[in-house]
């Protein structure tokens, strides 16, 4: 009997575990539904490069996440990416807002920073953000950083 007792508690034990490591993934699969957004409303935005953006990433406007990516396009007329954001309804924006593609840390996940313009129109429905600045690529930037030192040091 005393045996049955200890069995139980490790598997209690084990089952707390799992429990742990399913919910770490999920929040590190940004897969939670941890901040509920109510009803939103959906704005586009095109960028030439979107890094490692992904379904469900954050929109965050002043460090609070306001909404999420909802979908990314290609454009194979303008051969650009096509955002899709679902913004709160409870929090709007105006017409002249820009979004940029950040990073979390140095090499952490990306996001959509959404910064307020001075239009007194607001965003609605359907409308796109024509102010972009797309992803600032690691490797691009060692690159370019690399060429040009090799440049310097040639025409020394």
């Amino acid at each position: 009997m005393k045996r049955s007792g200890v069995d139980l508690l490790v598997g209690l034990f084990v089952l707390l575990g799992f429990g742990a490591l399913v919910f770490l993934a999920l929040r590190a699969g940004n897969m939670s539904s941890a901040v509920g957004l109510g009803p939103t409303y959906e704005t586009t935005a095109r960028f030439d490069n979107i890094g490692g953006l992904k379904p469900r990433a954050a929109v965050r406007s002043a460090g609070v996440v306001v909404g999420r990516v909802s979908a990314i396009r290609f454009d194979d007329k303008a051969y650009q990416a096509e955002v899709v954001l679902a913004l709160d309804q409870r929090y709007r924006f105006p017409k002249d807002s820009s979004v940029k593609i950040l990073t979390s840390g140095l090499l952490g996940e990306q996001y959509i920073g959404l910064e307020p313009g001075g239009d007194p129109e607001l965003l609605a429905a359907g409308d796109r953000i024509t102010m972009t600045q797309s992803a600032v690529v690691l490797e691009s930037l060692i690159g370019q950083f690399l060429y040009g030192r090799a440049s310097e040091e040639g025409g020394k």
